[in-house]
């Protein structure tokens, strides 16, 4: 199973980021799809997901801050991050929840924000 991500960087606080993660037609269509980020010292949370009505869910720390999509055409789910803030430092990973009762990870994008 793979999951890719893509999109991470060394980006300067106030702008705009968005991290993208590409899969198979069959983890698109069959797992919940979702983001999660571990920043330095913390533990690995999550920050948003799509659930299986297509809805988002985020985490209280990102409302309004943190946007997710996804293209059906290309297998992928996206986070755009806006006004980026120091506390947006971290690993993002892309995950997919199946109803085989497996997780899958993808590897990670590091997201690195400056003054």
């Amino acid at each position: 199973v793979q999951l890719v991500e893509s999109g991470g960087g060394a980006v300067q606080a106030g702008r705009s980021l968005k991290l993208s993660c590409e899969t198979s037609i069959y983890i698109f269509r069959a797992c919940t799809m979702g983001w999660y980020r571990q920043s330095p010292l913390k533990e690995r949370e999550a920050v948003s997901i799509l659930r299986p009505d297509g809805t988002p869910w985020y985490a209280d720390s990102v409302k309004g801050h943190f946007a997710i999509s996804q293209d059906n055409s290309k297998n992928s789910i996206y986070l755009e991050i806006v006004s980026l803030r120091n506390e947006d430092t971290g690993v993002y990973y892309c995950a997919a929840d199946c109803p085989d009762g497996m997780k899958y990870w993808g590897q990670g994008t590091q997201v690195t924000v400056s003054a």
